[in-house]
């Protein structure tokens, strides 16, 4: 039966959850719970729901079907929603089936029949607990903190900074992480939040608190390392085709004015085009093209419009913008400072998108890790062929690797090659990743060791595979490059009243993957491999066998010169700058200067744009707590 019919529309679904616990009841629960709510939801008109227990208040607020419920005396605050709900008992909101499910198989089975992306609470009087988890990867967001009555948990850090007794002060050593590091780490350690009292709910993780103030953490999903797939690749695409058609599918039949995001790259035009073909119409996709060449993909996006696009609609970003204003904008919405400048043409194109009255956006995020998308993704395939002892396929697979895509500042040979598997592999223990020091250790120069020493800080790497490219992987998809991509793209839709969704975040297609031999992802220097040969018919040939691949990026070395540059040296000069103290105001001068030579010399060289990026939005964010 086509889920298209089969699932009822069910109308914008853009919520926030909040729930309150305390050692005994309090006449302000309601009140405070509320308030919290009032908070998370921002400027947002929304609907406010709050249902009440003995010791325990949830609230819901958001459009479309609340989600909240009660049945048994067990209460449910729901954030998000179930894309398998003909497998699930029938109820009036998904918050219900969750209680429902729990009533029959506890919570650990309950949460493994769900295929959804959510984060839930749930509170059971007769144990009296509180229950708070998010599903498998993280897709929508939890946090709790302790409160001057209780413990409180809520989908944004701004609900609880709301409520008495939660402290307001950053995590210093997140300042640090964000002033001095690489993206990758701000989540690593994946409990802590950016602010010194609030904790954060890893992903496909349950925290069960008690009214007297305990916590224990249970991980209740995990990806295992099973053998690999041994049917032949023909075979594994049609499996992948069909998984990908039906994880859109699902996504798409809850939807209301649904609208795509669209780049250059297999990922984005690989959902839009299994949605026009589930759908049996072209769909309307949104792209953000610069005036600056270096990361602008109209081109590339082309090949995609005939057919498969009802609609075009390029977001223009300029050189010249303001970067301060949109800057500001952001961290409100995110509570905290951006990981990244691409996020910054993400909210342009959100508020766009909200403005032309869609409901729901979907993006390509997750294809990268699943298909072995990132150029970094060579070395540890480079390591899997090497522990084999496959010596030719590794001299070929770099010979291609070389020819396809050596770049004048990130050369690409054999040298290289050796050098990145010894860098990034540990040589004793095959498949075990190592942390790359490099880039680890580039900026530390530029903390001020009186705001917080870095020094033997080591991300946690998690070790479950015995391939050194599936511990890559999972080590992106859990600590470092979907976490802080994830909360952005939340915050972003939420805070323009759209509902995200991400089909490469279906975890079926996440377990099929990671029994996917590293040959099928790449192969004669050539990514994604097997989503290629699952795309066949469906996507444009010139799209599905493009190897170049621009990367989602945005031009910040430019928008970094002219009066974003300005920006940048009159924060650096100010005297809050210096006495805020989490810089060495010399170090970043330094850098400053550097940037500005580099975008100067006509020879290809790397800029600090990055870095000016994490400096705006860290110094707009502290100034704003």
């Amino acid at each position: 039966m086509d889920l298209l019919s089969r699932n009822q529309k069910v109308g914008l679904i853009v919520s926030r959850i909040v729930a309150l616990l305390s050692s005994a009841r309090s006449p302000l629960q309601r009140e405070e719970c509320a308030s919290a709510l009032t908070a998370s939801a921002g400027a947002s008109t929304w609907a406010t729901h709050v249902w009440t227990a003995e010791q325990a208040a949830l609230g819901w607020t958001g459009v479309g079907v609340p989600g909240v419920a009660r049945s048994g005396g067990v209460l449910a605050a729901l954030d998000g929603r179930f894309f398998n709900r003909e497998e699930l008992p029938p109820a009036e909101s998904d918050a219900a089936r969750l209680i429902a499910l729990y009533q029959q198989h506890g919570l650990d089975k309950a949460l493994a029949r769900i295929n959804g992306d959510f984060a839930f609470v749930l509170h059971d009087p007769e144990r009296r607990l509180l229950h708070a988890g998010r599903d498998r990867l993280g897709l929508k967001p939890l946090y709790w903190a302790r409160t001057a009555s209780g413990i409180a948990i809520a989908s944004r850090p701004r609900a609880l900074l709301a409520l008495p007794g939660v402290e307001h002060a950053p995590d210093r050593a997140f300042v640090a992480r964000y002033a001095a590091c690489h993206y990758r780490v701000f989540d690593n350690p994946v409990e802590r939040s950016a602010y010194a009292g609030i904790a954060q709910v890893p992903a496909a993780t349950v925290i069960t608190l008690d009214a007297g103030g305990s916590a224990r953490s249970n991980r209740w999903w995990n990806l295992q390392d099973l053998p690999d797939q041994t049917a032949p690749e023909e075979q594994l695409a049609e499996q992948y085709r069909e998984l990908l058609i039906d994880a859109v599918r699902r996504r798409f039949a809850g939807t209301t004015m649904p609208a795509f995001t669209l780049s250059g790259g297999l990922d984005s035009s690989s959902v839009l085009s299994c949605a026009a073909m589930a759908a049996g119409t072209p769909q309307i996709a949104y792209s953000s093209v610069y005036a600056d060449p270096t990361y602008d993909e109209s081109a590339d996006i082309a090949p995609m419009l005939e057919g498969r696009v009802s609609e075009w609609r390029p977001i223009p970003i300029g050189n010249d913008i303001d970067v301060a204003g949109w800057v500001s904008r952001m961290v409100a919405a995110n509570d905290e400072p951006v990981a990244t400048a691409t996020w910054l043409s993400h909210f342009v194109l959100c508020e766009q998108v909200a403005r032309e009255g869609r409901g729901a956006l979907f993006g390509g995020l997750g294809g990268d890790e699943l298909n072995a998308g990132e150029y970094e993704y060579f070395f540890f395939h480079f390591a899997d062929l090497q522990a084999a002892g496959a010596h030719a396929d590794l001299d070929h697979e770099i010979d291609c690797w070389a020819r396809h895509h050596d770049h004048p500042i990130w050369r690409k040979n054999h040298g290289t090659a050796m050098e990145g598997i010894a860098r990034l592999i540990d040589p004793v223990q095959p498949g075990r990743i190592r942390t790359d020091l490099i880039r680890l250790h580039r900026y530390w120069p530029t903390l001020s060791p009186d705001w917080y020493r870095l020094e033997g800080y080591e991300p946690v790497l998690d070790h479950p595979f015995r391939s050194a490219l599936k511990n890559r992987t999972y080590q992106d998809l859990f600590r470092e490059t979907a976490p802080c991509c994830l909360r952005a793209e939340d915050r972003h839709t939420t805070h323009f009243g759209l509902e995200r969704l991400d089909p490469f975040f279906d975890y079926r297609l996440l377990e099929f993957m990671f029994r996917i031999p590293g040959r099928y992802k790449i192969r004669d220097g050539i990514t994604k491999r097997l989503l290629r040969s699952a795309m066949r018919g469906i996507l444009p040939e010139e799209t599905r066998l493009r190897i170049k691949k621009t990367g989602w990026n945005a031009p910040a070395h430019v928008w970094f010169t002219g009066r974003g540059l300005t920006l940048v040296q009159d924060l650096v000069s100010s005297r809050t700058f210096r006495e805020r103290g989490v810089y060495e105001v010399s170090a970043v001068q330094k850098l400053i200067a550097d940037h500005i030579a580099a975008l100067a010399d006509p020879s290809p060289r790397e800029n600090h744009m990055m870095f000016l990026w994490q400096l705006v939005n860290l110094e707009v964010w502290m100034a704003s707590l």
